[in-house]
């Protein structure tokens, strides 16, 4: 994967990270794109909008993919390192890639895809890891519930 897509790609998932924000909810975006490099789906963390513990960014980008004959050759491109539940994803499906914005303020399962076989490009951008730690700043009760910690 280079860097020069990845950067490209995660601008999508960042847009995506402030519109959940702008509606209230935890910024974090994601967005899925096929081995050609077309942009199969984006979405972002829903959970306070829609009431749905399970609704994370990258689960929003993968349903609004729809449904591919293969996942050989996508790349989920997150702007925070990906947690269990998502990674559990991305290998039930068999995503070949995720580029993940930041690992600083949340440090997720992207070390155990890299050790299943899963490429992982981790790119340390500033404008994530700005925007979420302002974010837990501001509202670390929401995100200690949204990453399952009692604070």
């Amino acid at each position: 994967m280079d860097r020069e897509s990845a950067r490209k790609w995660l601008s999508t998932a960042l847009d995506e990270a402030r519109a959940g924000l702008a509606e209230g909810g935890i910024p974090i975006g994601a967005a899925l794109y096929g081995a050609d490099g077309s942009l199969l789906g984006r979405g972002h963390n829903r959970r306070v909008q829609h009431d749905d513990p399970s609704a994370h960014a990258e689960t929003d980008a993968f349903r609004a993919a729809g449904r591919q004959r293969s996942y050989r050759g996508t790349t989920m491109v997150t702007t925070l390192s990906p947690c269990w539940y998502c990674a559990g994803l991305v290998r039930q499906f068999g995503i070949s890639r995720v580029v993940v914005g930041e690992a600083e303020t949340f440090h997720g399962a992207h070390g155990w895809l890299a050790s299943h076989g899963v490429e992982v490009l981790v790119l340390d951008d500033p404008a994530c890891t700005a925007l979420m730690r302002e974010f837990i700043d501001g509202r670390p009760d929401l995100w200690h519930e949204d990453i399952g910690d009692d604070g």
